[in-house]
């Protein structure tokens, strides 16, 4: 079994049509994607710590 087996498919999101959204909506746009952006960086934190703490262990 190959490990990219078990991680979890994910979907693409759909692509937003930005030529109909108004400058403050795009602005709006760029504030969720931020948002989103700091939210995986925290959850790739996390995971990094988790696995370094996996690692020490199984190293020893």
């Amino acid at each position: 079994m190959d490990e990219k087996d078990l991680e979890p498919r994910i979907r693409k999101p759909d692509v937003k049509n930005l030529e109909v959204l108004s400058i403050e909506a795009l602005e709006e746009y760029i504030g969720e994607l931020n948002v989103e952006i700091q939210r995986v960086r925290e959850e790739i934190k996390r995971k990094n710590t988790a696995r370094s703490a996996a690692e020490s262990i199984f190293r020893k």
